[in-house]
């Protein structure tokens, strides 16, 4: 079963919709996953309490790329 969804209405600019309905057809999605997507990616990035994936990605290969540098500048 697909998950709950709800309806709501809002406005946005011209641009701001015409660029989410572009992405959409560009990637041959629905409208409404491009827009979830952002939602999910705005509060994602506001939520001061989990780093995001992309932050940790880097992080990690930051660590496996300069182990070695890293740790002399901890001595």
């Amino acid at each position: 079963m697909p998950p709950a969804r709800e309806k709501f209405a809002t406005q946005v600019s011209p641009e701001a919709l015409r660029g989410v309905r572009e992405l959409a057809k560009k990637e041959g999605r629905q409208f409404q996953s491009v827009v979830e997507e952002a939602f999910h990616d705005v509060v994602e990035k506001h939520n001061p309490a989990k780093p995001r994936p992309s932050v940790m990605a880097a992080h990690r290969a930051s660590m496996d790329r300069y182990a070695a540098v890293y740790k002399k500048l901890a001595e």
